[in-house]
């Protein structure tokens, strides 16, 4: 008998330009944040796997190469990824859905980049470009609605900034589901003392 544990799931929502409020950017640090604009099935799912081995992205895992190039290549479809002085440090990706909504699918940074003031940065830099995607995109609508969701397997702090980024609650669920054990990233991999 597997067993199961109750999954509370946020959905959120920015619905003007307006309501972001931007993280100010790390200090000191040479970050970067820059569009991946090469649809990369091998370096989407690295980024996917490296973020969310620990916090329970398993829904992707299964996907075949062409599943993800399908997926890259969608019209307005973008991976922003932030960087470290070169290394990956983690993404946001977008994806334009009907009535000029942008869901921000995935978002969230490699463990060994988590508590250093870069997520609230990429979260501020991935939503303004998710307001700007028609911009990049003209044969999609304008952006009237930017939303979300996240979840109690989630960071513990990841509700929070996307609040203080000005996002609103819209919709709460509570399921009970069953217990998944993590991925990875792998054995014995964690984010270096502080």
């Amino acid at each position: 008998m597997s067993s199961r544990s109750t999954l509370t799931t946020w959905s959120l929502e920015q619905t003007s330009p307006g309501d972001l409020l931007p993280a100010a950017a790390p200090e000191g640090d040479d970050v970067r944040i820059v569009r991946a604009e090469v649809p990369s099935p091998e370096f989407s799912r690295f980024l996917y796997a490296s973020v969310g081995g620990d916090i329970l992205w398993i829904d992707r895992l299964s996907w075949s190469y062409a599943r993800w190039q399908e997926h890259l290549r969608r019209p307005g479809v973008e991976t922003w990824v932030a960087y470290d002085r070169g290394t990956p440090a983690g993404y946001v990706e977008l994806e334009p859905q009907d009535g000029g909504a942008v869901e921000i699918v995935y978002f969230g940074l490699i463990p060994a980049f988590r508590g250093r003031r870069i997520g609230g940065h990429l979260l501020s830099y991935g939503t303004a470009r998710a307001w700007d995607l028609a911009e990049r995109w003209p044969a999609l609508p304008p952006t009237k609605r930017v939303w979300l969701h996240t979840c109690s397997r989630d960071s513990e702090h990841a509700l929070a900034n996307y609040q203080r980024r000005g996002f609103r609650l819209f919709d709460t669920e509570v399921t009970e589901e069953a217990d998944v054990v993590a991925p990875g990233p792998w054995p014995g991999a964690l984010p270096p003392a502080s």
